[in-house]
């Protein structure tokens, strides 16, 4: 069998709208200038289509035309790294997932620790974000819920009011002390304001002061936060410096 129909009858089986590149194909390094001819040509012939560099996919058909890779599946390829997360997304795209916000970007922010994230995806740009941790599978709850904290003032259409419950209702997620102690040192790497917000709001949920109090070590007691917020919303604001 020829490397070209090597890797005709491997793309068979793979099902249409699934990102592919060389390494799912097993092409050895030998094999690398027979493989490139040979996808050229299947791209060519419409077997297969292009998503960015190195990757493609098989076309789905449906009553309407071809139907392209969902987005998510597209952008898959920028959070893993050998199979490991390394990313995630965040900024209004985020917000927009999480139902603070209406509006959908036309960017996507991308966070890593490791590296800046850059790209397209179709029409789509991405973009780069800062983490402020190492990203893995079983952080990424927590890093998302800290971005709503540090981007509380600036999420577009949310009132202070939706924003605080969603906060307060989410915080309860976090249910057992092994999760709280997770959030607290993910917290604890963020700007001063998250650290504060943060522990003013695992006090208001009567969370064992000793799991925050390394929080309210960390800010400055003579700086203020600004949030904006009325006592209504957040009763010991003032316990954490927040306005």
């Amino acid at each position: 069998m020829t490397v070209a129909q090597n890797i005709k009858q491997k793309i068979n089986r793979i099902d249409t709208g699934t990102l592919f590149g060389y390494a799912a194909l097993g092409i050895t390094p030998d094999e690398a200038l027979a493989a490139s001819k040979a996808i050229s040509r299947l791209t060519a012939e419409g077997i297969i289509r292009r998503a960015k560099k190195g990757i493609y996919y098989k076309p789905k058909q449906s009553a309407f035309g071809e139907v392209k890779p969902r987005e998510e599946a597209l952008l898959s390829r920028y959070l893993f790294d050998d199979n490991k997360q390394i990313a995630y997304i965040t900024g209004i795209r985020l917000y927009n997932r999480l139902g603070l916000t209406t509006q959908v970007p036309n960017s996507v922010r991308v966070a890593s620790s490791e590296k800046q994230v850059k790209g397209k995806v179709g029409n789509l740009l991405i973009k780069p974000a800062k983490s402020y941790v190492k990203v893995t599978q079983g952080n990424i709850r927590f890093l998302e819920f800290l971005d709503v904290i540090k981007d509380l003032n600036v999420i577009p259409d949310l009132t202070k009011k939706d924003g605080f419950d969603y906060l307060k209702s989410e915080i309860t997620r976090f249910d057992n002390n092994k999760e709280v102690k997770k959030l607290v040192s993910y917290g604890l790497e963020y700007p001063p304001k998250v650290k504060a917000l943060l522990g003013a709001l695992l006090e208001d949920s009567n969370i064992d002061s000793a799991h925050y109090k390394s929080l309210k070590d960390a800010i400055n007691p003579m700086s203020q936060y600004q949030y904006g917020i009325s006592p209504k919303l957040l009763p010991n604001a003032n316990n954490w410096n927040i306005v």
